[in-house]
């Protein structure tokens, strides 16, 4: 969405990417008429300070980072965080996106919801954005669009699928918590959102998600991406315990940008969105 109504002669031809969550923020500068990733940065918020509020830190953030005193004319918020459900489109209303909830988060009343609609798969996604966050960026950008990480990392997973009758598993490894997603030509089979602390924590979700779903470690294919490598030891109980292990190709990603392959796996949703 058009951060104003500008016409051709005023387009600036940039769009803001804001991807944040209670402890970290990250942002990229995009061309848009030549489709290229002109900056990226990140920004993690001193969480463990007794003073940290994270709208005072935002709204700071924002004032001091020359990232937010260019002109764009679209901004675009992916809102991290582990409120969200996907939802089959038989089952969706959206006059009770709270019902949907309550079966995965605990909720409150106060709590406001919202709903991404996929439009690979007849599916909704329904989260919870942060209020005082959207009201931060209203604020200072006035107009923009908002969306939740998962569904960005579902949908162009999902792309991927096409035509692959074989069921496939994807695991984004994020600071303290990972996503599974397994799916299976542009079907969603699974989507789950877990924290962890070892890599004795990792391999146990993993196994059990492939049992559930009939998937012998032996066979099926899984591929990493987020903050990920080779050397990390997460990477290394999953390839003894799963036979096909590898890394999301993000070779079209590296096409339009100079970030090294670590960075395109960290930042894919960031990057795709």
């Amino acid at each position: 969405m058009l951060v104003n109504a500008a016409n051709i002669t005023e387009k600036k031809y940039r769009k803001l990417t804001i991807q944040i969550s209670l402890d970290c923020m990250s942002f990229i500068n995009t061309d848009t008429l030549n489709n290229k990733v002109l900056e990226l940065d990140s920004v993690a918020f001193d969480v463990a300070s007794p003073h940290f509020n994270i709208e005072d830190t935002l709204v700071q953030t924002m004032k001091e980072h020359p990232f937010f005193k260019a002109a764009f004319d679209e901004v675009e918020v992916l809102y991290d965080n582990h409120l969200s459900t996907f939802v089959p489109d038989p089952f969706f209303d959206e006059n009770y996106l709270g019902s949907y909830m309550q079966y995965n988060v605990k909720v409150f009343e106060t709590d406001t919801f919202d709903f991404d609609t996929l439009t690979i798969a007849p599916i909704h996604n329904v989260y919870v954005p942060y209020a005082n966050i959207n009201n931060i960026f209203i604020d200072h950008f006035g107009t923009f669009t908002f969306k939740h990480v998962s569904t960005v990392l579902v949908s162009r997973l999902l792309e991927r699928s096409r035509n692959i009758d074989e069921k496939k598993m994807f695991v984004h490894l994020a600071t303290n918590h990972f996503e599974i997603v397994v799916v299976q030509n542009q079907h969603l089979l699974l989507y789950n959102t877990f924290e962890y602390k070892s890599p004795e924590d990792l391999i146990y979700y993993l196994l059990f998600a492939a049992e559930q779903l009939n998937m012998n470690p032996e066979s099926f294919k899984l591929e990493f991406l987020g903050n990920i490598d080779e050397e990390d030891d997460y990477f290394k109980i999953a390839y003894k315990y799963i036979r096909n292990v590898s890394f999301l190709d993000v070779s079209d990603l590296q096409s339009t940008n100079s970030l090294y392959h670590s960075e395109n796996l960290k930042h894919f949703i960031l990057l795709q969105s």
